[in-house]
């Protein structure tokens, strides 16, 4: 049984529709991301999917229990890691662990252990004492992973878990996700990272206007939409040029397959990139630089998505 199961899920707010008919299942102990501009419609989707929300219209389920009449049941369950820093300033580092605890119903000495535990999975066990304004934005976020681990979920929820934290941080946040995945914890994370959902999520789905526009592993969605290889070429001015270049793409035989301009700046992707750099070379195309690199995923979150700036 999937632990996520949606099918038609709409959320309309009078004529906007923010959520629009979407359909996708999430597998146990597997992680699972949800890319996409700002306002395509992700963190609406996981707030009900953590019951935040109700769903307008369509079909959800969580953990085999429907949304609309077993959230409470759901909740209980459910580990939740939201964008905004949620932690109790007036409490320790290890009061906020104990205190979310008993509203789970953990008894006092439980609790304290299980504090105990996940300060030193986070790598926060010398901070114990602190306040959280004490702590820099990396251990509050590690903190507040700790926190929804508490009742040992099910399903843990992540929405943009590393947003502002420096690499360190970042890095250490992702090899403790990676353990709570070996050790079978089902996860659901948005994010604006590109390079976190390839190193972190099994599967993914890119949404844009409210809608599923793409789903696969990453490297399936790179393959299908890009390729292997980009090109970037730079320099490249001037109507004659650009259909030289254009010409020399249509007779091309080392694996392009297509090409888009975006100012002084000309995209390749191909399966090919060396054969295609030489082909350019013997046909002295008027560039300032050339590079070669591989393709990645938001060269697949460009491309469907766009390149407009969304507000």
């Amino acid at each position: 049984m999937p632990v996520i199961r949606a099918r038609g899920l709409e959320k309309r707010y009078g004529t906007l529709v923010a959520v629009d008919r979407v359909a996708f299942e999430v597998r146990p102990g597997e992680c699972f991301g949800f890319l996409g501009p700002n306002g395509a419609g992700k963190t609406t989707t996981m707030k009900m999917i953590y019951c935040v929300l109700e769903p307008s219209a369509g079909e959800l389920t969580v953990l085999g229990m429907d949304v609309r009449r077993e959230a409470r049941r759901i909740k209980a369950r459910l580990g939740v890691v939201t964008q905004d820093n949620t932690l109790d300033s007036a409490l320790s580092v290890r009061e906020n662990l104990v205190i979310f605890g008993r509203y789970f119903d953990l008894p006092w000495t439980q609790a304290r252990r299980r504090a105990d535990e996940l300060l030193e999975f986070v790598a926060l066990a010398e901070r114990h004492r602190d306040k959280v304004e004490h702590l820099s934005g990396g251990m509050r976020r590690r903190l507040m992973i700790a926190r929804a681990l508490m009742a040992q979920p099910d399903l843990l929820i992540l929405d943009e878990p590393t947003t502002g934290l420096d690499p360190q941080a970042r890095q250490l946040t992702w090899e403790k996700l990676r353990q709570l995945k070996r050790m079978g914890v089902t996860q659901v994370l948005t994010t604006h990272y590109m390079d976190e959902a390839a190193a972190l999520c099994d599967r993914i789905v890119i949404m844009d206007h409210g809608r599923i526009v793409a789903e696969g592993a990453p490297a399936d969605l790179i393959r299908e939409h890009v390729g292997r290889e980009v090109v970037e070429l730079r320099g490249l001015d001037g109507a004659p040029a650009r259909q030289a270049l254009g010409t020399l793409l249509a007779r091309d035989d080392g694996g392009a397959e297509r090409h888009e301009a975006h100012g002084d700046l000309v995209l390749v992707y191909t399966a090919d990139g060396e054969a295609l750099l030489h082909r350019i070379r013997e046909a002295a195309l008027p560039i300032e630089s050339a590079l070669l690199r591989r393709a990645t995923l938001e060269d697949v979150f460009l491309k469907l998505t766009g390149r407009m700036l969304r507000e």
